[in-house]
């Protein structure tokens, strides 16, 4: 196999405007279906020029020339249909958050790896080499000892017809925004957190969280703060604060924005510099899933991380619910 022949389920518009272009782009893949239950494959196939249309997914799933799905359905369908896939030998690259619980991950691996199948979870942002970069300047000593990161996540939300809004489809800003929040904190730290302490109100017209803060303590020691939202203006960065100085990333999970360009502060004792740094992040995750199909290998996240993901933000929903502080380890 010299490149992955993809299948796409569903018309949504990361799809359209961000994934399947970077699969175009890739030396390692290309889109050759696209199935929609809503009536609108064609022209997504038209305008992204996708050879074959189908009205069902099921349709999609028994073509035997695909390799690999990616799935950018409402959150509640993602376990289903990842399941589906699996039964059907095709690969899957599945939007974020991957499920609903830890439970429904544990499922859903269960199944990927009895039928053989590589599983990913699309948290694109972590391919762009600014993370990188960040981790490297820790590994160097230079902003001292790392003791606390904070991280946030949000942009307003006024569509009441929005998915994202719905509590029956996994709607809310902890599932849509934060996961980025709690991801970045395990994939920068390189820790996992040991107790979460998180507060939201529910009591709005949509029953979902629309603002949640959250407090984490991790396993090395690092405390870690985040907020996510859908009441406040764009913002998508983190900070590292140590002994010595700190790394601010400016435009942490959509540098694509930005002409791909991710922007890092770093901040001592001694001076402050920027690093502009350039990348095609959900190009370089498709190339990545592509390789590993290719290849017969696994993902560098890999379905394990996605499921100690889905248990921390398992934690924070039952720290808001239950009003406490919840331990994981």
């Amino acid at each position: 196999m010299s490149k992955v022949k993809w299948g796409i389920l569903s018309t949504a518009n990361i799809g359209q405007t961000q994934v399947i272009p970077a699969i175009n782009r890739s030396k390692l893949g290309e889109a050759i279906a696209i199935a929609s239950l809503s009536g609108r494959a064609q022209e997504a196939a038209d305008k992204l020029g996708i050879p074959k249309v189908y009205e069902s997914y099921e349709a999609l799933l028994s073509d035997e020339e695909i390799d690999a799905v990616y799935i950018p359905l409402p959150n509640h369908l993602h376990a289903k249909w990842v399941m589906e896939a699996a039964k059907a030998g095709k690969h899957v690259l599945v939007e974020k958050p991957a499920s609903l619980t830890a439970h429904e991950m544990e499922e859903m691996l269960d199944v990927c790896n009895r039928h053989g199948v590589i599983f990913m979870e699309a948290f694109m942002y972590q391919f762009h080499a600014q993370h990188k970069r960040v981790r490297d300047i820790l590994k160097t000593g230079e902003i001292g000892e790392v003791k606390y990161m904070y991280a946030s996540h949000s942009f307003f939300l006024d569509d009441e017809e929005n998915i994202r809004l719905s509590p029956e489809k996994g709607g809310g800003a902890l599932y849509d925004v934060g996961c980025y929040n709690i991801h970045a904190f395990r994939h920068i730290l390189q820790a996992e957190p040991k107790e979460v302490r998180v507060f939201s109100k529910m009591n709005n017209p949509y029953h979902i969280d629309m603002t949640t803060t959250g407090h984490l303590w991790m396993d090395n020691g690092v405390q870690a703060m985040f907020d996510c939202s859908f009441e406040m203006k764009t913002r998508d960065e983190y900070r590292v604060v140590g002994t010595k100085g700190e790394i601010i990333c400016q435009h942490a999970y959509r540098p694509d924005r930005k002409d791909h360009k991710g922007t890092l502060v770093i901040k001592t004792n001694e001076e402050t510099r920027k690093e502009i740094i350039s990348c095609d992040q959900y190009l370089m995750q498709v190339e990545h899933f592509a390789e590993c199909v290719i290849e017969g290998k696994q993902p560098q996240y890999t379905g394990t991380d996605t499921l100690q993901n889905m248990k921390v933000i398992d934690a924070c929903y039952e720290s808001i619910r239950t009003n406490q502080t919840v331990t994981l380890l």
